[in-house]
């Protein structure tokens, strides 16, 4: 049997595809039909040919939809259950799964702390921009959501980005009255906003260049926008704020764009790229014993890197002014069963809904058309949801 699916073909290049069904391989596992997956700007790194993955890959690690076949040891889940998967795929009984760390289990894939759906160098986990998917060690990783298809894109959004959003601000061991600059305003950076917003940030700073996405910061965060095209983004936090600020969030990673160089006709040039700049930027900007949390992601390759230092995953970081300030950091992919249950309740009593971050939801038919404009960081195009 065969499946539409969202294929890697190189460089720039995906196309819809006829791949293999999956089929139950274990009997924790579970097949499920697809009713919501998500291009992810984490999707992007592989897409720009700026990552080791090789042609074939099937994308997509934030995946939703009902539970059709099931495993003969799974006991918690049956046909017709509506689940939602964290983009980690962990073991639940490793010594970093009992401690919490999903994101880090070392029994999925052996050699590499942490496994994920569709992504180089995760595993073997085939991606969910597909019509079906196979969720191993499914009474542990599949998330129960409520019948029917009410709050579809805001589940949809508990596979990653909210969670890793909310990741960002527990890295950085956000307090209520807190202030807090979040650098990054695509899909992580505004649920790290967002997330500010429901612990009680006092202050709280978005940095971005797009116009579209400060002004979603702005709306739905209660954030102050910083363009970093207009000057420096720390002096325009520290005049805003009056001085540094509590706490800061990494939500950009290592395409981190330098706003001392020249925007051109493509403000997204590589050319433009220092892969240390917000790093360096949230150690001047954050006060002294603040702290740092960074779920930008960082790699220990980079083909396409600016510079043969950045090439090898190693950056020019003002360590020596990090440590003068006695700041604190934390970094790694999230833990996404550390939050998604709760984050789930939040949205079923109202208390939460990040859907104000989808821009578009589209046929999967659509997914090479909207990864050219979600490259191209395009207005409008803030977090694009696809449906087989």
């Amino acid at each position: 049997m065969s499946m539409e699916a969202v294929v890697y073909k190189g460089p720039k290049e995906v196309a819809i595809e006829s791949v293999d069904e999956p089929e139950l391989e274990h009997p924790n596992d579970v097949l499920i039909d697809i009713t919501t997956s998500a291009i992810c700007g984490s999707d992007l790194h592989m897409y720009e040919g700026r990552t080791a993955a090789e042609p074939g890959i099937v994308f997509g690690h934030e995946n939703m939809g009902i539970v059709t076949d099931v495993g003969e040891g799974v006991t918690t889940l049956e046909e017709g259950d509506r689940v939602v998967a964290p983009f980690n795929v962990a073991c639940g009984f490793c010594t970093n799964c009992e401690n919490g760390y999903t994101g880090f289990c070392t029994t999925v894939n052996p050699g590499f702390a942490g496994g994920a759906y569709g992504y180089v160098a995760m595993g073997p986990y085939t991606g969910g921009q597909a019509e079906r998917l196979r969720i191993p060690y499914a009474d542990f990783n599949a998330l129960q959501l409520p019948p029917g298809d009410e709050h579809e894109d805001a589940f949809a959004l508990l596979a990653d980005i909210f969670p890793t959003g909310w990741h960002g601000t527990e890295l950085a061991n956000l307090r209520p009255g807190e202030s807090i600059a979040i650098f990054g305003a695509g899909p992580v950076g505004l649920m790290a906003a967002y997330s500010a917003k429901i612990k009680g940030a006092a202050e709280i700073y978005s940095v971005d260049r797009v116009p579209s996405r400060l002004s979603l910061a702005e709306e739905y965060c209660d954030a102050t926008p910083i363009n970093f095209e207009e000057g420096d983004p720390v002096e325009q936090i520290r005049d805003a704020h009056g001085g540094e600020v509590d706490k800061g969030v990494d939500a950009v990673g290592y395409q981190a764009i330098d706003p001392e160089t020249d925007p051109g006709s493509d403000a997204y040039d590589p050319a433009r790229e220092n892969p240390a700049i917000v790093l360096n930027q949230l150690i001047q900007v954050v006060r002294p014993t603040g702290q740092l949390g960074i779920p930008g992601l960082y790699v220990p390759s980079d083909p396409g890197a600016p510079d043969e230092m950045a090439a090898q995953g190693r950056l020019g970081i003002d360590f020596g002014k990090l440590f003068e300030k006695g700041q604190r950091l934390g970094t790694g992919q999230c833990n996404v069963k550390q939050y998604n249950a709760r984050l789930r309740d939040l949205i079923i009593e109202g208390r939460a809904d990040p859907s104000f971050v989808v821009s578009q939801r589209v046929d999967l038919e659509e997914a090479p058309q909207m990864y050219q404009a979600f490259d191209k960081r395009e207005a409008g195009v803030t977090k694009v949801l696809l449906e087989p």
